[in-house]
């Protein structure tokens, strides 16, 4: 791979389908909704019936407009709906209504990593559209089922410039838009379920040349790894082509997640041939500036804006920031507990560690964490104030808090006898007892090998059943061994 990007330039454009979660479809009252029983969710608009005529649906529009924001998009002020035409058994109206000509959103850009810098990919625009109907083909019919469920959902899509140049950065990219999605409540950006689809525009060109290569059409990748795996073959496909002085036919291909390789569907003589015209049964939509003015007031914190946030006001690491900007629930769980205490690593520490095995044990989300940021934080400070140590806050308390979140973290520290011993007395027996019962360690001990300090800690822990305070047992405990 390294050897042919020596040779040639990868130019890809990215085109990127989400599926917004209103209550209703585009242009039906229909409901908007995944997983129900087949042909459920249809009406006569969703079925085409002669004399049935579509009607907007507006906060499909807010949603494309609130996206748009979110990107750094010019909004237009006048935006139209066109009809794409071209045949497929689950488009019961034989074309599909979208934008063309003017499009909700112009412009935009995402900054994405890029290696080991940040690259701006700039957008084209973003437009609206309804999804088709989905065709099941299985060995126990003998035709195929169509369910229209899906189709006049409304879609926005999102088309890139041809700026990416690698794998890496298409699924970098990929990911923010997903992030930011979800963050700004427009869609879920489940890939799996096919609510945010990727359409890759993937072409080589001689390395330094001005002039694109033919480009190749990849449809309807569902997730982020797919849409790399194919833009990787596609190297090694094309420039296969060209090294043999071939050429590299502009067509559409489907993907292959099992072989991982493209295989071709269609090809396509001009880029545009779906013949689109003006939709005679939608009128021009105005955007007013108060409408985009209350859309922005709608915005959260994106992604980015956490990101740097949590580094600069809260002084996280990266490593901790990234991790807690990657979904909206974890950095608002963050900032609620933030509020409560000043400890802001130690909240970090805890969502990343202890909370998010809790999470993944239990299979639940942030959402569904039944102990309250007020909670964690008095957690926190227990352990802050050497009440009790993180070993047994973590392992017996935080479970205990669990199973009964509404009593206080003190409460069920004392209840447990967690809460660690202040009798001096009582941890140099301890102390003196284990020092005893390990004569050749304190012999070496003392002989320079300093490191067994830490296993008569372990143990004066162990004896005292996690009551001791480890940062006095470690102290006395080197006071005594070198008397």
């Amino acid at each position: 791979m390294k050897n042919i990007l020596e040779k040639y330039d990868l130019v890809v454009g990215l085109e990127i389908h989400v599926q917004l979660n209103t209550e209703s479809k585009l242009f039906a009252s229909d409901k908007n909704s995944f997983g129900d029983a087949p042909n459920s969710n249809v009406s006569p608009i969703t079925l085409a019936h002669p004399g049935t005529l579509p009607k907007p649906n507006k906060s499909v529009i807010s949603h494309a407009i609130k996206m748009g924001l979110a990107i750094n998009c010019d909004i237009a002020a006048y935006t139209t709906f066109d009809r794409k035409n071209y045949f497929y058994p689950d488009l019961p109206k034989g074309y599909q209504t979208t934008q063309d000509q003017h499009p909700i959103c112009r412009g935009g850009y995402i900054d994405v990593k890029s290696g080991n810098s940040i690259k701006r990919v700039n957008f084209n625009r973003i437009h609206i559209e309804e999804d088709a109907g989905k065709s099941s083909h299985d060995a126990e019919h003998e035709g195929s089922l169509l369910d229209y469920n899906r189709a006049g959902t409304p879609l926005i899509e999102m088309v890139t410039e041809p700026v990416i140049n690698s794998a890496e950065e298409a699924g970098n990219l990929l990911t923010e838009i997903r992030k930011i999605v979800r963050y700004i409540n427009v869609g879920d950006g489940n890939m799996e379920q096919g609510s945010l689809r990727c359409d890759a525009n993937i072409s080589l060109k001689p390395k330094g040349s001005e002039q694109l290569g033919k480009r190749v059409e990849i449809k309807n990748m569902n997730s982020i790894r797919n849409v790399q795996r194919a833009i990787n073959h596609e190297i090694e496909r094309q420039s296969a082509l060209l090294d043999a002085g071939q050429t590299v036919l502009q067509e559409t291909r489907g993907f292959n997640d099992e072989t991982g390789e493209t295989t071709g569907q269609r090809t396509k003589e001009e880029a545009n041939d779906y013949r689109y015209f003006p939709c005679p049964d939608l009128l021009p939509i105005q955007v007013s500036e108060e409408w985009i003015s209350h859309v922005k007031s709608t915005l959260p914190k994106l992604p980015h804006e956490v990101l740097s946030d949590l580094q600069e006001n809260f002084e996280l690491s990266l490593y901790d920031a990234e991790i807690i900007a990657d979904q909206k629930e974890l950095s608002d769980y963050f900032y609620a507990t933030a509020k409560v205490t000043k400890r802001y690593k130690r909240i970090a520490n805890w969502m990343i560690g202890p909370i998010k095995s809790a999470l993944n044990e239990a299979n639940i989300e942030i959402v569904e964490f039944p102990i309250q940021p007020s909670l964690l934080a008095e957690l926190i400070e227990l352990v802050a104030a050497d009440k009790l140590n993180f070993s047994m806050a973590s392992t017996r308390l935080l479970p205990a808090l669990i199973q009964s979140p509404n009593q206080t973290a003190l409460e069920t520290a004392q209840k447990l006898e967690l809460l660690q011993s202040d009798d001096q007395d009582e941890l140099i027996r301890t102390i003196e007892e284990v020092i005893a019962s390990m004569p050749d360690k304190a012999v070496a001990y003392k002989k320079g090998k300093k490191g067994l300090l830490g296993l008569f800690v372990g143990e004066v822990m162990k004896k005292s059943q996690g009551k001791a305070n480890p940062k006095e047992a470690n102290k006395l405990i080197a006071e005594l061994l070198e008397k």
